[in-house]
């Protein structure tokens, strides 16, 4: 009886868990300073903002799905003059369609492939809580000058068994977003921001990814606030600070 009813509630779960993992907003990014254009034959939707320095931010925002919740990450390249392209997630926002793993990590490439044409100079790929497995995605299969990760996760999955008490990494059907899978790939240095009192995606992901990443010869740098939430990151003192100093460091300066 009781391994029916467990049974039962893991088909369930299986069938309703995208539901979890993008719970996206309707709120419409309307801020001015941004061009918002659907482009490549996959009709994805980006907000661009020309700024002045040489390099452009290819930001993918977290699974509140919207980017008018990511107001504070986006002014923090806009203070810096660099140019944002942000790729807008289909299901929130007003954009139209349905998201999955599957289908953003196709979108993330094609918002590179689309950016990379129009822009000469460093790109840097950032993303937040869910969008650090965008940013790892294309940065694992294209050319990055560096990489910021904001609130990581080592894989989604082990944080669906956590919540469900379900083995979600080896069930079929689930969407496993495993970042570690790319780690071999990557070769561009890395800007890890975790809060300390981040309840949805504790510092330990942060600080494990980190030192899964350092295993693997990458360079990383962690920066960790101790007031900071998974919300409330980017609105942390020093955060746009970190970000400045991560990529002045770069070869190049990464800045101009």
């Amino acid at each position: 009886m009781m391994v029916g009813a467990y049974l039962l509630y893991a088909i369930v779960m299986v069938a309703v868990h995208p539901q979890f993992i993008y719970p996206f907003g309707s709120d419409r990014f309307d801020n001015p300073a941004y061009t918002q254009q659907v482009v490549t034959d996959r009709n994805i939707a980006m907000a661009t903002r020309a700024g002045d320095s040489d390099t452009a931010v290819l930001f993918f925002m977290g699974n509140g799905g919207a980017l008018t919740y990511f107001t504070y990450t986006l002014n923090a390249h806009e203070r810096a003059g660099r140019h944002i392209a942000a790729l807008e997630y289909p299901g929130g926002g007003g954009i139209p369609g349905k998201p999955s793993e599957v289908r953003l990590k196709a979108d993330a490439l094609a918002a590179y492939d689309w950016l990379v044409t129009r822009h000469e100079g460093p790109i840097v790929v950032h993303g937040y809580s869910m969008g650090t497995g965008l940013a790892l995605h294309v940065a694992a299969a294209r050319p990055v000058t560096a990489i910021i990760l904001d609130a990581p996760y080592v894989r989604m999955c082990e944080l669906m068994t956590k919540a469900s008490w379900l083995p979600a990494c080896w069930m079929p059907g689930v969407q496993r977003w495993n970042s570690r899978a790319y780690l071999p790939e990557i070769d561009a240095p890395v800007l890890i921001q975790h809060g300390e009192a981040d309840q949805l995606i504790p510092i330990s992901n942060g600080t494990r990814l980190a030192e899964l990443m350092r295993g693997q010869g990458i360079a990383v740098s962690f920066a960790a606030f101790p007031d900071g939430t998974h919300n409330n990151l980017a609105g942390q003192p020093g955060y746009a600070a970190q970000i400045d100093r991560f990529l002045a460091g770069l070869p190049g300066g990464g800045q101009d």
